[in-house]
């Protein structure tokens, strides 16, 4: 446990993005405890030009020009600052050099204003925090001497394409120098060490507040309790860049007994797809997050049927411990990361076995089973995902007490 320290935390999300991010949850886990400052980045001058109608660039203009405050509290113990300086757009110059240089004068301006706010707050020997952010923030550990410097590294965002040029190669610089890197898989773990000797897996926070039916009064919905049973649930965008959607009509057609639920809004490939087409496809659309534990309690068995590309592969699908929170059987595509799931959930490779895996799912379930699923789930609280940063934290302190000995 670490208390009563200032805790400076920024990242590639914003506070206000209206999502659950894992920066926005780290921050305010840590902020029961301590003083933080979370600090969005700053708007990039070509996306203010080119979405200015957008809300978010809308309410970022008013705060530069001081139409509105820069500062929010967000908690007793939490604030979040929306600085007020423009980042130049520099991603497209190819040369590294002179894209460092530009880099660092926007680290610089980014640097001032987060000083200026920590000063104003009175922070003083503060941690500092990032989340993924390779570019925006680079410099930040020279810039502000932080006393310790911890990088997380949880998603593939080198191989998406606006990071792929310059985030490939700052990527391994940043995690070589923070005095700590944690991770949310062993993949991440194993490359981070490849620069850094100080480098942990330490799974993922989930927000499982939400994901809990203890007293067994949670309500199935309407629209789904009138669906013949058994039920192959999905929860989640349905979108042909994460989900195989050969796989969903394979199982379908070959199990025409089974009803498949899916529940969440559809891009276009999945309004087009030939599932519209089935009897046994059920489309129950877009629902509020409030509402998603209780189409999970309806599942007999839960799903996750990604695609596998490099993003997939490597990357930690939250919606697994939402499954799990709720006791279902899951079944989801086998991904080197899913080797992390492997003795709690099913993992099928191909059509022919996801049909062969969630038969299996329905024929295995118990209610000791659904408990051992849930105790799973309950150990990757936000709580946990904090309380093993701040051991790695109070680990290093010790090593820095000992080599001053």
């Amino acid at each position: 446990m670490i208390k009563d320290r200032d805790i400076i935390v920024y990242g590639l999300q914003p506070f206000d993005l209206g999502i659950a991010s894992t920066c926005k949850y780290t921050a305010l886990e840590m902020s029961k405890n301590n003083r933080v400052l979370y600090v969005n980045s700053p708007l990039q001058r070509s996306f203010a030009m080119f979405h200015k109608d957008l809300p978010e660039v809308q309410k970022r203009i008013k705060i530069l020009k001081g139409e509105a405050p820069d500062l929010e509290q967000i908690n007793e113990n939490m604030w979040t600052l929306y600085p007020r300086t423009m980042a130049e757009s520099i991603n497209w110059i190819k040369s590294v050099s002179i894209f460092n240089f530009f880099n660092k004068i926007n680290d610089k301006r980014f640097a001032r204003k987060i000083k200026e706010t920590a000063d104003k707050l009175g922070f003083k020997n503060y941690l500092l925090f990032n989340d993924n952010s390779m570019i925006t923030g680079f410099y930040l550990k020279e810039l502000l001497k932080p006393d310790v410097f911890i990088y997380l590294l949880r998603d593939a965002v080198i191989l998406v394409p606006y990071h792929a040029y310059h985030g490939s190669r700052l990527q391994p610089q940043i995690i070589a120098k923070a005095d700590i890197t944690v991770t949310n898989s062993d993949y991440f773990a194993e490359y981070a060490r490849q620069t850094n000797p100080n480098s942990y897996m330490i799974g993922q926070g989930c927000d499982l507040s939400r994901y809990n039916d203890d007293d067994g009064k949670l309500e199935i919905p309407g629209d789904l309790k009138g669906i013949k049973k058994p039920i192959i649930g999905y929860v989640g965008f349905l979108t042909e860049i994460r989900l195989d959607i050969e796989v969903l009509v394979h199982i379908a057609e070959h199990r025409p007994d089974w009803n498949l639920v899916l529940v969440g809004p559809e891009d276009e490939a999945f309004q087009k797809s030939k599932l519209h087409q089935l009897s046994n496809v059920i489309f129950l659309g877009r629902k509020d997050p409030s509402e998603l534990a209780a189409y999970i309690k309806g599942f007999d068995v839960a799903l996750n049927p990604q695609i596998v590309n490099p993003i997939t592969d490597i990357n930690y699908p939250l919606k697994i411990d939402e499954y799990l929170a709720m006791g279902k059987p899951t079944v989801a595509t086998k991904t080197t990361f899913m080797a992390y799931f492997k003795d709690i959930t099913y993992l099928p490779s191909t059509k022919d076995e996801y049909v062969i895996e969630i038969d299996k799912a329905l024929k295995e379930d118990s209610p000791e089973l659904a408990k051992k699923r849930i105790a799973v789930a309950s150990s990757h609280s936000w709580g946990n995902f904090v309380d093993k940063i701040y051991n790695h934290i109070n680990d290093l302190y010790k090593k820095r007490q000992q080599n001053n000995h």
